[in-house]
């Protein structure tokens, strides 16, 4: 926007952009407040609003130093304001003073668009105009908040904002790095991904279907995710047992994603060597979803309720996700003492039997001290010894007389081979 001012006088755009800004804003306000309130109790059209941009703009340029005309125009506009709120409140019984912030934020926009950068301005005229246009939606939203949804949201903003900052950097045990800091670290990055799963799944995935709900899920917990549908998967026709697994691997496919996005953050030296299979098994896992999609018999439903596996953000969970990352740094550690990296790789396999995304977290962060090759081959090796073991829950969650097994079989078993073949390139590679 800056260079617009090489070919047109500032004064020109400026004024330019103020009246336009002013008019959507009025625009917008007189739309959603006719709505509302109705013309009795209107403060103004929106040609008012533009006027109030203008009026903010003229008296900001006669007095570019001292502000008394602008302020004198803003305790003027005040008075106004306060005289319409003083008669919609007694003889309308209105009470929202939304109109009332705006105009005095329309009225401000000649000194923001003068003195500050061009995305700043634009910044707060889109934040005005979108929750302007979205009170609905924020409206049907706080319907359909829990009770203790901002419970919630305080223990993420508490885990990481407050209890993060504290902690020392400094190592717990000699020659093992392993920092108060860097455990808590993965914890709220682990915690924050969960927390986002959960709120895609609670408010704009909430009357979805299996497939969608697998997708969800997989950023949360492929393996929490994976019991929940097989559970409900007994109560389901044969014909539905092809979207069930599908969804299933589709979980797997968004466990890929996670990941490399958790290795982004990490490491990025062990990214650069282990994005493009991470892809490609999350690319494999979703092409084999699709094809079980394809199989399905009668259309399936919204399990978006049955597949809700609750809070994230609860202490306890933090807690022993915390514990066992301090586990497997020690299991890490004394492996490659006793055992050198033959253990480490032996440990990889047997740490897919539980949560691995504190075992791949260790890695990424190094307190092992280990080569990036051997972390992204550990780190793909965990993966695929867990897919192993999420089919295992599969089976065992769904029963043996489940029309889902054979499916589970076959879309798993496609997966495991492309991953094991993948697995294979990267150690001749």
């Amino acid at each position: 926007m800056e260079k617009i001012y090489q070919y047109l006088p500032q004064e020109f755009v400026t004024f330019v952009l103020v009246t336009l800004f002013s008019l959507l804003i009025g625009l917008s306000q007189r739309r959603i407040s006719l709505k509302r309130e109705g013309e009795t109790t209107l403060f103004g059209t929106d040609r008012t609003f533009t006027f109030i941009g203008i009026l903010g703009y003229l008296l900001y340029i006669l007095d570019p130093r001292e502000f008394r005309l602008f302020l004198g125009g803003g305790a003027v506009l005040g008075v106004l304001l306060a005289l319409n709120y003083y008669v919609k409140q007694t003889r309308h019984h209105v009470f929202g003073v939304t109109t009332i912030v705006i105009a005095l934020i329309t009225y401000c926009l000649a000194p923001i668009v003068i003195t500050q950068p061009s995305w700043f301005y634009v910044m707060v005229v889109v934040v005005v105009l979108l929750l302007t246009e979205l009170k609905h939606t924020f409206t049907e939203l706080a319907q359909r908040m829990k009770n203790d949804e901002m419970i919630i949201l305080a223990k993420f903003l508490a885990i990481s904002g407050i209890i993060l900052p504290m902690l020392p950097d400094q190592a717990l045990i000699p020659g093992i790095s392993l920092t108060p800091y860097s455990v808590w670290l993965a914890t709220v990055v682990v915690s924050g991904i969960s927390y986002l799963s959960y709120l895609l799944r609670r408010y704009v995935f909430r009357e979805s279907g299996i497939l969608v709900s697998g997708i969800v899920g997989g950023l949360y917990s492929s393996t929490a995710t994976i019991s929940v549908l097989a559970r409900k998967s007994r109560e389901a026709s044969a014909g539905e047992a092809p979207e069930y697994a599908a969804a299933m691997l589709m979980a797997i496919s968004m466990m890929f994603l996670r990941f490399l996005i958790l290795t982004g953050i990490f490491s990025r030296e062990v990214l650069a060597v282990v994005y493009p299979y991470l892809l490609l098994m999350s690319a494999v896992s979703a092409l084999v979803a699709w094809w079980l999609h394809r199989r399905r018999g009668a259309q399936v439903g919204s399990t978006a309720d049955e597949t809700d596996t609750g809070n994230p953000l609860e202490f306890k969970v933090a807690l022993i996700f915390a514990l066992l990352f301090v586990v497997f740094t020690l299991l890490t550690h004394y492996t490659l003492l006793y055992a050198g990296t033959g253990g480490l790789t032996v440990l990889s396999f047997l740490s897919g039997v539980s949560d691995i995304t504190p075992f791949i977290l260790n890695l990424l962060q190094g307190t092992g001290n280990v080569d990036v090759p051997l972390v992204a081959a550990c780190s793909l090796q965990a993966i695929v010894s867990n897919i192993a073991v999420n089919l295992a829950y599969a089976l065992f969650f769904a029963g043996r007389r489940n029309a889902l097994s054979r499916w589970a079989w076959r879309g798993f078993g496609v997966v495991i081979g492309a991953n094991v073949v993948l697995l294979a390139v990267f150690y001749l590679l």
